[in-house]
């Protein structure tokens, strides 16, 4: 399916910033929220893993529906997970652009990596 790929910070994310190593952090930040309809679309239900892929990157995550996106629109949490699919270029601002990224997002067998592990795929 194909999405445009929009993130930003959550109460969720911003409560677990302190330890970016527990399991709360991972649970509110290691997800990809879909509209029910596009959930469908890619046979996969809440809690099962998608793979979000762009001209950036590519990451597995869980899929979650998010009642208030519109059809073709995911959402990922600002974090590590988001991280991978975005653009490292700043154009001077100091942050990445993190709306309007085209991405194209698959049910997926593949595991979501814990933080470490995915910090080590991609920074070495």
């Amino acid at each position: 399916m194909n999405a445009r790929l929009i993130s930003g910070r959550t109460i969720a994310q911003g409560q677990n910033l302190d330890n970016k190593l527990s399991e709360e952090y991972y649970n509110a930040v290691a997800i990809c929220e879909m509209n029910e309809k596009d959930m469908e679309k890619i046979g996969v239900s809440a809690d099962e893993n998608v793979e979000v892929r762009t001209s950036y990157g590519e990451v597995v995550v869980k899929a979650k529906e998010g009642g208030g996106n519109p059809e073709g629109i995911a959402f990922i949490p600002m974090g590590p997970w988001a991280n991978a699919v975005v653009s490292g270029d700043t154009h001077g601002a100091g942050m990445p652009q993190y709306k309007g990224i085209d991405a194209e997002i698959e049910k997926s067998e593949e595991k979501v990596l814990p933080v470490k592990e995915l910090m080590q795929r991609y920074m070495g």
